[in-house]
C-alpha cells in the first residue's frame, strides 16, 4: 500500500498530494538542520533536569496550600536552568500566556513609572492590560502610563526612538518576540539582544521583559542568554510539548520572579504556595518532549510557507527565511481564504474535525476572529491550529503540530479546500 492511499482516505486528491510532494523534496536539508537544533535543545532540558536531581517523588501532587512540594519547586529549578535565569515561577495557576504577561507587569511596575514597548504594538490582548483599550484593573488604572517606540518599515529596533522615549519614569520596556496579528518579521533572539544591550546603556537599571511566545526551542539561545530579566510565555505553547494543560511561566532574575509570585498569590507568601495537584508529570514530559515537538511545528511552517509563496501568497517569514518562532503568516487578501484555510487545519485535527469553524466577537480582540483548533488542550496553539482576524489584510496565522505527519496533512487540507473553493488554481 503506498502512502497516498492514506491520503485519499483522507480526502486529499492526488493533485494536491503531488504539489505538497515536489515542494518538499526541495526541503530536506532545511529540516536536517531544525532536527540539529531540536537534538542541541533536547540535551540542554536533560541537563537541566539532571542538575535539578529530578526524582520520581517530583512527579506527586500536592493539594490545599501547597507547602513543600518539591516537584513543583524542582521544576521551577529545571526552567531556571534551562533558560539560563536566576529563578522561575512556572504555575497551573497562571492561566494563559496573556495572564502571565500581565502578571510581570503588574508586580513589576508602580503607580507612576511608564512601560516602554521597544517593538511597536503589542499583542492585542495585551492592550486592555495596559489600558490602550480601556479596561477593568488595567495598568492606566493604577496611574502607570505607557510609551511605545514602532518598528522600522524593515522590521529592525529604531534605537532613536527608543532613546527619545526613555525618561525618568520609564521602569521597564517590553519586547514582544513573535509578530501576533501582525505581518512584521518576528525578532531574532541576536536582535533582542542587540536592543537590550542598547536600552541598558541609555539607563542601566531599566527591567526588560520579553514576551517569549512561539519562540521558545526555535534557536538554541534564549533572551535571557543576552540579558532579558524576564521571560515570559505559557505552557500550552512551545514549552509544554503538547502535553501542558494549563499554566504559564516568568523566567528571569530573583526579584522579578519574587515580585510577579508576591502577585499571584500574596504578599508574604510567595512562591511558598500554590498546590501542583496531579499536573506535575504533565509539565515534566511536556518540557521533555518541547524540543522535538517545536521542531515538528518549525517544519509545518516552512512547509505552508513554500506552498503558499509559491502559489503567489505573500507568506511572513518568506519561504526561506530563517525561523525565530514557530508561527507562519499568510496574506489571502480576502476573508475567504482566511476562512478557507481555518476549515482545512480544523477538518484535520482529531478532535472535533467535523466542526465548521466560523468568525466570532472573541473577548480581547477588537474584530471578529476565526479559530480552528480540534485539539486534544483546548486553546493549545503548540497543536495544529490556525486562527486570524477577519479584518485588512486578510491574514492567516498557522502555528503548531505536535508531529511532523499531522501538520505537513493539516497543510495539504488547506490547500484541498482553496482548490476545492475555487480560491487557488494549481
Amino acid at each position: 500500500m503506498d502512502k497516498y492511499t492514506q491520503y485519499e482516505k483522507l480526502n486529499i486528491s492526488r493533485e494536491v498530494f503531488e504539489f505538497g510532494e515536489n515542494i518538499l523534496s526541495g526541503l530536506k536539508e532545511r529540516f536536517e538542520r531544525i532536527d540539529e537544533t531540536a537534538e542541541f535543545n533536547q540535551l540542554k532540558v536533560i541537563d537541566a533536569m539532571h542538575r535539578a536531581k529530578v526524582g520520581e517523588a517530583c512527579l506527586t501532587g500536592t493539594t490545599g496550600y501547597g507547602y513543600n512540594d518539591i516537584g513543583r519547586d524542582a521544576l521551577e529549578k529545571v526552567y531556571a536552568y534551562c533558560f539560563n535565569g536566576e529563578d522561575a515561577l512556572v504555575r497551573p495557576q497562571i492561566t494563559c500566556g496573556t495572564h502571565a504577561l500581565a502578571l510581570a507587569l503588574m508586580s513589576n511596575l508602580r503607580p507612576g513609572d511608564e512601560l516602554l514597548s521597544a517593538a511597536g504594538k503589542p499583542y492585542d490582548t495585551l492592550e486592555e492590560v495596559i489600558g490602550i483599550r480601556p479596561s477593568n484593573g488595567s495598568l492606566a488604572e493604577y496611574g502607570i502610563t505607557y510609551a511605545q517606540a514602532d518598528l522600522t518599515e524593515d522590521g529592525e529596533f529604531d534605537f532613536e526612538t527608543i532613546k527619545a522615549k526613555i525618561n525618568d519614569r520609564t521602569k521597564l520596556v517590553t519586547i514582544q518576540r513573535s509578530k501576533g496579528y501582525q505581518t512584521r518579521r518576528t525578532l531574532s533572539v541576536k536582535q533582542i539582544g542587540e536592543a537590550i544591550k542598547f536600552i541598558k546603556s541609555v539607563k542601566p537599571d531599566l527591567k526588560v521583559m520579553v514576551d517569549n511566545c512561539y519562540g521558545e526551542f526555535v534557536e538554541r539561545i534564549e533572551p535571557t542568554d543576552l540579558g532579558a530579566d524576564m521571560i515570559v510565555g505559557s505552557l500550552i505553547k512551545n514549552p509544554g510539548g503538547g502535553l501542558a494543560p494549563i499554566g504559564g511561566y516568568i523566567v528571569g532574575k530573583k526579584e522579578c520572579v519574587e515580585n510577579a509570585a508576591h502577585r499571584l498569590t500574596s504578599p508574604g507568601l510567595g512562591k511558598e504556595v500554590g498546590a501542583s495537584l496531579g499536573i506535575l508529570p504533565q509539565f515534566y514530559q511536556g518540557l521533555f518532549l518541547a524540543p522535538t515537538v517545536t521542531a515538528s511545528a518549525l517544519k509545518g511552517a516552512i512547509f505552508a510557507a513554500n506552498i503558499y509563496e509559491k502559489l503567489g501568497f505573500s507568506c511572513v517569514p518568506n519561504a526561506t527565511e530563517d525561523r525565530h518562532d514557530i508561527i507562519q503568516a499568510i496574506t489571502f487578501g480576502k476573508a475567504e481564504g482566511v476562512e478557507a484555510f481555518c476549515k482545512g487545519i480544523q477538518a484535520a485535527s482529531p478532535v472535533d474535525s467535523y466542526v465548521t469553524p466560523e468568525p466570532w466577537p472573541m473577548p480581547g480582540y477588537d474584530s471578529n476572529v476565526i479559530m480552528a483548533a480540534g485539539n486534544f488542550v483546548s486553546g493549545s496553539s503548540i497543536e495544529l491550529s490556525a486562527d486570524g482576524p477577519i479584518k485588512p489584510p486578510y491574514a492567516v496565522y498557522f502555528q503548531g503540530g505536535i508531529t511532523w505527519p499531522h501538520a505537513k496533512y493539516g497543510i495539504l487540507n488547506t490547500l484541498q479546500k482553496l482548490v476545492e473553493e475555487k480560491i487557488v488554481v494549481l
